[in-house]
């Protein structure tokens, strides 16, 4: 059996305590039932998170300080077929080595898909 498929997301905003971003609900990341796969929903979360603990700060292979995730925590509330997914990371606390953001992924009309926190520490 082979399986394929296809994430994309836009970020739209970035300060210093929140990130937003979009990601489309498209063929490549529904799952058989038809739904957006957890794990495309994680990953979205993860990355909107690790660039709010990275802040201004381009990312390139093998860096030094790359907020590496130590810890997810995700609770899926919700699914769609269709539309656009918003997810909106904030700091819970935001420290010198060890960060945590909560992340809340919604659909366009609000309703919460996900509601994630991560942990993460800075690569060395």
């Amino acid at each position: 059996m082979e399986v394929t498929g296809e994430i994309k997301f836009t970020l739209l905003s970035q300060t210093d305590t929140e990130v937003t971003a979009e990601m489309p609900v498209q063929k490549g990341i529904l799952n058989p039932f038809g739904i957006v796969h957890a794990g495309a929903m994680l990953w979205f979360a993860d990355v909107a998170a690790s660039v709010l603990v990275i802040g201004k700060t381009m990312p390139t292979e093998g860096m030094q300080g790359f907020p590496l995730a130590i810890n997810l925590n995700a609770n899926f509330t919700g699914n769609n077929k269709t539309g656009k997914f918003l997810a909106k990371s904030e700091f819970i606390k935001k420290g010198k080595t060890v960060s945590v953001v909560r992340t809340q992924v919604t659909d366009i009309d609000g309703k919460i898909i996900a509601d994630v926190t991560t942990n993460h520490v800075l690569s060395s």
